[in-house]
């Protein structure tokens, strides 16, 4: 055999493009960005993908529903996760193909008791979520999402909250220390220039007109006196509320090709996005059952009610393997799980925390991650060799531009996935997801060929 044949060269992805592929990248772009824009929170993506799933014909499943193979359905879990499922063709005996992401993404979170005045201006005090460089979230405009629970009088009402995303709504920002100012603050680690409990997001100037004398705080007083007015609130609503701060910008195309994605949260909707819109595409009823399971609080360790170590997987797919008189444990061994997350793309700029045999690039692919984890693969599921073998068959059959990847030099630091979780449950499993660059900024930026690598790479293991 040939150096050609025995080498491996990872190639760039355009060298293997097929036109076909080549003017779907796109149009597929497009109705990510459109959904980014849209999904900036967890609950605003759950909404946002049962509405697609809808128009798709998929229904929500109750444990009474009889399934048939070729049934689309979907389950929300406290509308902060998703489950996604097309009924196949065999028993669910023989396993299913799940591929599992995450919709939170590092973010500013709004306290319990946050609402306070200084200096004759209205702050909201906060808390930061996920892993993240705080200084970066200085200076830059923010927009607040969540939902309140209004109580009044044993009366419970749900409002969302959206202020700053559309057209001539105002936007909040976290002040930074001027140049001239901050000698100090710039002799400082990044790590210290800014502390958590600063983050404190700016709000308000103009006072109430309230001729009350009693009280002193009326910049605090007119930002509750709008939040009544629009939502009903009372300062002690905060209490049973979920607001957060996320960056008031919409994703856009990066670079003169138009070939990068720049926007807030790819971590990991440019991963949980493809493994709906590919289980949604399924035309056909795939042989195996398929589904993609949407997660919350993987950015914080993926605990809680909503969150991948939870039970409401486990309660689910015992529904549908009950119904059909198989125990779960043998659908668990049967099946294949791909952890869509992302990982880091090769960044020149910064070439000594990447090993730039092993780590993956911006327009490769879709990158296959044997194992994540740090300090020699700790908090990793580390794939088999035969479940490597499995998925380079699948992805090399459907003609899928695919690479591997890492997580930077060996003891630079490193990091987990859901992946863990889903092995733990004895079910075959392994990392796969989008390079990234600048990864839990308020801005990263991704390749459109690798997203789109992503939807069809998904596609082909649903139909495995």
């Amino acid at each position: 055999m040939t150096s050609e044949q025995l080498f491996f060269d990872k190639k760039s992805g355009f060298d293997r493009l097929t036109e076909d592929d080549r003017v779907r990248i796109a149009p597929y772009a497009e109705g990510y960005k459109a959904f980014l824009d849209t999904a900036k929170t967890e609950r605003d993506a759950v909404a946002e993908l049962i509405r697609m799933a809808e128009a798709k014909g998929f229904r929500a499943y109750d444990r009474t529903m009889a399934l048939h193979p070729g049934d689309r359905v979907y389950k929300v879990n406290r509308g902060k996760g998703i489950a996604l499922a097309v009924i196949g063709q065999k028993s669910l005996a023989e396993g299913i193909r799940l591929a599992a992401a995450h919709l939170d993404a590092p973010r500013i979170d709004i306290r319990t008791v946050p609402l306070y005045e200084d200096g004759g201006m209205a702050y909201f005090k906060t808390h930061y979520y996920g892993g993240i460089k705080k200084y970066q979230w200085l200076a830059i405009p923010l927009e607040l999402r969540g939902v309140v629970c209004v109580c009044d009088k044993g009366e419970i009402r749900k409002v969302d909250v959206h202020i700053g995303d559309k057209p001539g709504d105002p936007k909040f920002v976290i002040t930074d220390l001027l140049p001239h100012l901050a000698s100090d603050q710039m002799s400082k680690k990044v790590t210290e220039i800014v502390k958590g409990e600063d983050l404190n997001l700016l709000l308000a100037l103009e006072p109430s007109r309230t001729e009350d004398e009693k009280c002193k705080d009326k910049v605090k007083l007119a930002v509750m006196e709008y939040l009544h007015a629009e939502y009903g609130m009372t300062e002690a609503d905060f209490q049973s509320a979920e607001l957060c701060a996320v960056p008031a910008w919409n994703a856009c195309d990066i670079g003169f090709d138009r070939a990068f994605i720049g926007a807030y949260g790819h971590d990991d909707r440019v991963c949980s996005y493809p493994a709906a819109t590919a289980l949604l595409a399924l035309e056909d009823t795939p042989e195996h059952t398929a589904m993609a399971l949407l997660v919350d609080k993987e950015e914080i360790g993926s605990d809680g009610v909503t969150g991948m170590q939870s039970r409401f997987f486990d309660t689910l797919l015992a529904d549908f393997c009950r119904a059909e008189g198989v125990p779960p444990e043998i659908c668990y061994e049967s099946s294949m799980c791909l952890s869509a997350d992302v990982c880091n793309a090769f960044d020149p700029n910064f070439p000594e925390v990447s090993e730039r045999r092993n780590d993956a690039r911006a327009g490769s692919g879709l990158a296959l991650i044997k194992y994540t984890g740090a300090r020699g693969k700790s908090g990793t599921s580390d794939a088999t060799a035969e479940l490597m073998a499995r998925m380079r068959t699948i992805f090399d059959g459907a003609d899928v531009i695919w690479q591997t990847g890492q997580l930077g030099r060996v003891d630079q630091g490193g990091g987990g996935t859901v992946a863990m979780y889903l092995a733990n449950r004895n079910i075959d499993t392994v990392d796969a997801g989008v390079p990234v660059l600048s990864m839990h900024a308020p801005f990263e930026t991704i390749a459109k060929l690798d997203l789109y690598m992503a939807h069809k790479g998904f596609g082909a293991f649903y139909r495995a």
